[in-house]
């Protein structure tokens, strides 16, 4: 893990709304007494699913999760904010990009981001062509 790097919290809060936000407890944590990776992920999942919802309401799965490089720990009682965008609708997916950042003191620190691709599948669980919302 690298060193944290720091979010200047009045420019980048003012006009983003996260998908989400999460106050991470200790049943969150691993044996060093951070958030498990692995809640953190499942979160990510979350958000980018719902920014999927703004594009269409059908049922949706997770195609794939390109690198996600934790830059900064996240620790026991902060608030986690997950700020999602779509960057493309293809013709049977969705990819959505989600940012994750963390509320330390008074300043908002990034601790990873990643892109997730969506599929959309029709009553058999076949690929479906994206219908919007």
């Amino acid at each position: 893990m690298s060193s944290s790097s720091s979010v200047n919290s009045s420019a980048s809060q003012e006009l983003r709304d996260p998908a989400i936000r999460v106050v991470l407890q200790p049943k969150d944590t691993n044996n060093a007494g951070t958030i498990f990776g692995g809640i953190i992920l499942s979160y990510i999942d979350l958000a980018g699913a719902v920014e999927v919802g703004k594009t269409t309401r059908q049922r949706i799965v997770t195609a794939g999760i390109k690198e996600v490089e934790f830059k900064a720990p996240v620790l026991v009682g902060e608030v986690v904010s997950f700020y999602t965008k779509t960057l493309r609708v293809g013709r049977t997916s969705v990819t959505v990009t989600v940012e994750v950042e963390s509320t330390r003191g008074h300043e908002q620190v990034r601790v990873t981001s990643a892109e997730l691709t969506f599929v959309c599948l029709d009553k058999d669980g076949k690929p479906t062509p994206v219908v919007p919302s």
